[in-house]
């Protein structure tokens, strides 16, 4: 009450300088801002929906976002005729296979490096990093022969493989810096009680850097999800492992273009990793700022 009567009794030059002075106002000033920054930053996905609900000729009328009538028939014809469906399910398996191989093996990587120390150690992080500079076009026919060679060519557990082998750097490095951070005194309370390596990392190390796994799953599903060039050369002899992201060039004719069903495509192509990453977004921010605070 007595904040509330000292303020009224302020002049009204003094109400002024404070409202441009205080939070609200730059709150009001940077939303202002941002929104438009927003929209043109969201207006390709926002196109892409509109695209999908409209006939190929009402996409080259304008530009606008609202359709004059609804193509529903667009996403059906994605689904069924263009296989959308069984590519929808060939990602998923890849995604979600090596989601959990590219978790394990970059967890017991960066453990090793975040917690031991060993001779040519800042030798084997800094190969690792100079790796995160190299295209992958450069390593796609080594990974290619490799697949072959192992006489998984053609088959799903090789796009699979493919997939996973190809794991940003940055994996590892967030898991590293993660286990360098943590207390030395959890790991050898368990080894005092008989544990071994494996045990240690599996039962006491992995359950704490949940928000890595968080992140690295998001990423990792980030990639394998909507990665081109690699399901494209390893399934060009099975076209039926087509992944949606090679699936979509189904709409591609020699003379022509099915551009509202390639948006349809496109579209449901899309929403499952906006709906996951809004559900993991609180684990992917914790898990990038606890790798990297010192």
């Amino acid at each position: 009450m007595a904040t509330t009567s000292v303020t009224s009794k302020r002049p009204n030059w003094m109400k002024a300088r404070w409202w441009f002075t205080g939070s609200r106002p730059r709150l009001v000033i940077t939303s202002l801002i941002l929104l438009p920054i927003c929209f043109f930053w969201i207006y390709p996905f926002l196109w892409t929906v509109s695209a999908a609900l409209k006939s190929n000729g009402e996409i080259f009328a304008g530009l606008g976002l609202v359709p004059q009538k609804l193509e529903w028939s667009n996403f059906a014809r994605a689904w069924t005729q263009a296989h959308i469906g069984r590519y929808f399910l060939n990602t998923v398996v890849i995604t979600a296979s090596s989601v959990a191989i590219v978790v394990i093996t970059t967890s017991m990587m960066g453990y090793v490096l975040g917690r031991y120390r060993f001779p040519g150690k800042r030798i084997v992080i800094g190969i690792l990093v100079a790796t995160v500079f190299l295209p992958q076009g450069y390593t796609i026919i080594p990974v290619f022969e490799l697949i072959n060679g192992l006489g998984l060519s053609g088959s799903l557990l090789g796009v699979i493989l493919g997939t996973s082998g190809g794991t940003p750097i940055i994996f590892i490095l967030l898991f590293t810096g993660y286990f360098s951070r943590l207390p030395h005194e959890l790991e050898e309370a368990a080894i005092i009680d008989g544990a071994g390596f494996f045990r240690v990392f599996w039962q006491v190390m992995l359950p704490l850097s949940r928000p890595i796994i968080a992140t690295v799953a998001i990423m990792q599903t980030l990639q394998a999800w909507n990665d081109f060039l690699l399901p494209l050369v390893l399934t060009l002899a099975r076209p039926d492992l087509r992944t949606l992201a090679v699936g979509i060039y189904a709409f591609r004719g020699e003379f022509f273009v099915d551009w509202s069903g390639m948006a349809a495509a496109a579209t449901i192509t899309i929403l499952p990793i906006i709906i996951l990453f809004l559900f993991m977004q609180r684990y992917f921010v914790e898990g990038i700022a606890g790798a990297v605070k010192q």
